[in-house]
């Protein structure tokens, strides 16, 4: 059976065809909408069997990318109500190409292409592609292609089951767009011809996967110039027809019934379409000075500034009366109404990142797929916000993004600089210049100038190789180059002289490619025949879509592009033109299989290495993910004092530390070409506590130690520990209550935390607690006297014994009114009553008391406690 993969990668020779003028028809350049890898799909919150629908009006599949999840949500409640997880395609590049009863898929790190069911979401029948930017697929009603845009290969798919239909429709290398107007007409671009074509699609076969009926294939049905040959195209088709903004010549063309209208734009750099536009009027978007030209009806009608600094915007998209533009450097949505005024902004993430913007089924969705969030926008302009999230999703949210570097400073804008290497080939009756990048000099280049040979040329500035014909065999040419910006033209820089011939070698027969693991590319063919003259050498070309430029000359049948010379992750075939002694070049070999170059990835940035508080010898990190380089990551290494992990997240823990220890944290990416570049980092793992004693104080029956705790990165546990007691809480201070009064006590302070503990003591005296002696005489009689004295044999107040009971035999002494003893404990014993002698006091508490005599025991009903006459600040003897 013959898949995606054998369409795309079959070269085939480059065959003149007639160039047709029918009315109808429209021009459009289009990327493709939105793909996204689907392998294994995963409903999550509902169950499958509620979700088993088809897509009603109003919603569309949004992509995250953080979670590797596609979200349906309906425009008009502003809801998830389906959520599906991509195993695989966490942070991939996805595209989605969609309608109410299909969803096509591509991973552009896999290259993975899909074909989900809607009805019953189930996938349906999946292939491989090469991976990167150059294919895409795009889906309208029941007709799907996939377009090889470096390759220049048109093929219809029968989307039920991802197999082909019929035979493809073939243009040069290096097309643009691959998009469906609303009439169901694909548009593809030429930049090698200045044209713009429209496809149409065959009926598919009954049983998915059978052979069309004999002779049935897609057909290209238009074909209108738009610009000069090599000119940069760059297109969005419409409701009817196609729109084609010629970036060379800043001039946009729009197709519609057969008629084809050109405006001329005033642009400072080079100007974006959004993939599809809605309505009459084309937003043109210049990001190097932040504008949008509306066309409509072959007239710029306005143009209008959009707030902020940078030149990341995305295409402005027309929607209800309004253009809404977001800023990539932000998450900044700007709404304009139809003056050009802004009305609205819609506030993002803060943070830089892509943001798409799609308007179908009535409604305009906002989505920045590394956020997890996305806006809703319905035809009368309100916005509402969406949780991508919703419904309970199980796994962690994704790491938090570091905080954006700061901008960079402005360099100062000039002309470029002169094209490098300008170097011409002689042909017959033609030759072929091809030069390296001028210097930008801080404004982007929109066009190359090729003048000689009596001619001047304008080509794009990704299309900087250029055949010159109509020349005289026998006559000596040079050629000048210069680019061009938004200061002006650049200084020129001439080729080599070259005498056209016809006696030009032939091309080589075939040419291969290899993209390596060291990041460059061999690309390698067959000796070519030199007719009679000695081949010294080989120019290649490297095509990718909408781009053609010199990759390097060989005096071998082999050339290793250096790595880093070409776009990692993007798609890439190459044609090789052979050069003769006396400077005649051939034509263009067989266009190469394609190739996506690649090497390690870069370093992980943002790395971030902290300790654990509550694992002893771990340390937690996390990191942003590294530049892929052109194939996906699959691992990332995180290395920790001699530890190794590896993970598939950005984030990881590593333990079997020790306790304390500083240790060096490194990570680094792998994927199919290795190990990349480290990132370093340090951390340290939770530490014993470390107590510090800062001071200490008392009262009678209490003990106050102040104190510091050094955590060593945990979280810490403190107590106290004195006369039998302990006492747990603060890392700051603790109190130990309880004690005897006037007491000489040593506490003992212990930190705890996941590494151990440690501890700390303080020696402190509790304060004294006095009481003062009372018995007051009475007014008359005994009365006047009973504390006068004491009396041998009788009861008298303020009476002291060696127990705690009144027995006359164990009286250890007496104190008179208002003397001050020392307390230090409480005792039960014989109650006593003071009578009027002491306010009638009475109590079984006997107080041990320091007196004249010694240390005994005084009733406390004689005995009143300073400070309020507590007794329960004292301990129990």
């Amino acid at each position: 059976m013959t898949t995606i993969e054998d369409v795309t990668s079959t070269a085939g020779p480059q065959t003149a065809r007639p160039r047709k003028r029918l009315r109808g028809g429209l021009v459009t350049v289009g990327t493709v909408a939105a793909l996204l890898a689907a392998m294994g799909l995963t409903v999550l919150g509902l169950g499958a069997a509620d979700n088993a629908v088809a897509n009603f009006d109003s919603s569309s599949w949004l992509w995250s990318t953080t979670r590797s999840e596609l979200a349906r949500v309906n425009g008009i409640t502003a809801r998830v109500d389906t959520r599906m997880e991509v195993p695989g395609g966490r942070r991939h590049q996805m595209q989605v190409a969609q309608t109410d009863r299909l969803l096509i898929l591509r991973d552009l790190n896999t290259g993975q292409v899909s074909s989900l069911d809607l009805a019953t979401l189930q996938i349906t029948a999946s292939t491989p592609t090469a991976p990167g930017l150059g294919v895409s697929v795009a889906l309208h009603d029941g007709a799907a292609f996939v377009v090889d845009a470096v390759q220049g290969i048109v093929r219809q798919l029968d989307p039920r089951a991802l197999t082909p239909v019929g035979e493809p429709v073939r243009y040069p290398p290096g097309i643009t767009g691959g998009a469906f107007d609303g009439a169901g007409k694909l548009w593809v671009a030429v930049p090698s011809e200045g044209t713009v074509s429209a496809v149409t699609a065959a009926e598919l076969p009954a049983t998915p996967g059978d052979a069309p009926p004999a002779g049935l294939s897609p057909k290209r049905v238009e074909t209108y110039d738009v610009a000069e040959p090599a000119h940069e195209l760059v297109v969005s088709t419409l409701d009817e027809g196609v729109a084609v903004l010629d970036r060379t010549s800043a001039s946009l063309v729009t197709v519609t019934g057969g008629e084809t209208r050109r405006a001329d734009l005033t642009m400072t750099a080079p100007g974006n379409l959004p993939t599809r536009t809605s309505g009459p009027q084309v937003p043109v978007t210049v990001g190097g000075d932040r504008s949008v030209h509306v066309v409509r009806d072959g007239v710029e009608v306005r143009r209008f500034t959009v707030p902020g600094s940078g030149s990341r915007l995305s295409p402005a998209v027309a929607w209800a009366g309004r253009f809404y533009c977001a800023d990539e450097d932000t998450g900044t949505v700007y709404s304009f109404d139809a003056a050009g005024q802004l009305v609205e902004t819609i506030k993002g993430t803060g943070r830089p990142g892509p943001v798409e913007l799609e308007v179908r089924e009535n409604h305009l969705f906002i989505n920045p797929p590394d956020s997890s969030t996305a806006q809703v926008v319905d035809d009368r302009n309100r916005v509402r916000e969406v949780n991508k999230y919703a419904n309970d999703v199980l796994g962690g949210d994704p790491p938090p993004a570091p905080p954006p570097p700061p901008p960079p400073k402005k360099p100062k804008v000039s002309e470029p600089g002169a094209p490098k290497s300008v170097r011409a080939a002689a042909g017959n009756a033609s030759a072929r210049v091809s030069w390296q990048p001028a210097a930008s000099n801080g404004a982007e280049i929109t066009r190359y100038v090729v003048e000689g040979g009596g001619q001047t040329h304008q080509v794009g500035a990704n299309q900087r190789a250029l055949e010159v014909t109509g020349l005289t065999n026998g006559e000596t040419y040079t050629f000048a180059v210069h680019a061009v910006n938004a200061e002006g033209d650049g200084p020129a820089r001439r080729s080599n002289p070259v005498v056209p011939t016809a006696e030009v070698p032939d091309p080589p027969a075939s040419v291969t490619a290899e993209a390596r693991p060291d990041g460059t590319v061999r690309v390698s063919w067959p000796e070519a025949d030199g007719q009679g003259n000695k081949v010294t050498r080989y120019a290649v070309t490297a095509t990718s879509a909408g781009a053609s430029a010199p990759a390097g000359e060989s005096p071998k049948t082999e050339l290793v592009v250096p790595a880093g010379q070409l776009e990692y992750g993007t798609q890439y075939a190459f044609t090789v033109t052979a050069v003769s002694d006396r400077g005649a070049g051939s034509k263009a070999s067989p266009v190469s299989n394609t190739v996506v170059p690649f090497a390690a990835p870069g370093a992980p940035t943002g790395l971030r290495a902290s300790t654990v508080a509550d694992r002893p010898g771990t340390v937690a990190v996390q990191w942003s993910p590294a530049v892929e380089n052109g194939r996906p990551v699959t691992t990332y290494v995180v290395q920790a004092g001699g530890k190794t992990v590896e993970v598939t997240d950005v984030r990881a823990t590593v333990g079997g530390l020790g306790d304390g220890q500083n240790v060096t944290v490194t990570v680094k990416a792998v994927n199919e070409a290795g190990a990349g570049a480290e990132a370093g980092t340090t951390a340290r793992t939770v530490a014993a506590p470390r107590i510090t004693v800062t001071g200490s104080s008392a009262d009678a029956t209490s003990v106050t130690v102040a104190f510091t705790v050094d955590a060593g990165g945990g979280r810490a546990t403190c107590t106290a520990a004195t006369g039998g007691r302990t006492v747990s809480g603060s890392c700051a201070s603790l109190r130990v209550t309880g004690l005897t009064p006037g007491t000489a006590y040593t506490v003992t302070l212990t930190a705890s935390n996941a590494a151990g503990k440690n501890t700390a003591t303080r020696a402190q005296t509790t304060g004294a607690l006095y009481g003062i002696a009372t018995c007051r005489n009475g007014s008359s009689g005994a009365e006047a006297t009973y504390c006068s004295r004491d009396v041998p044999g009788e009861r008298n107040g303020n009476e002291i014994f060696s127990v705690t009971q009144q027995d006359n035999d164990r009286q250890a002494g007496w104190e008179r009114n208002g003397a001050r003893l020392k307390a230090y404990c409480k005792k039960k014993g014989e109650e006593v009553y003071a009578y009027i002698y002491n306010n009638d006091k009475r109590s079984t508490w006997w107080v041990r008391v320091d007196h004249s005599k010694g240390r005994d025991y005084i009733p406390w009903a004689w005995l009143n406690l300073e400070g309020g006459d507590d007794i329960n600040l004292l301990p129990t003897c």
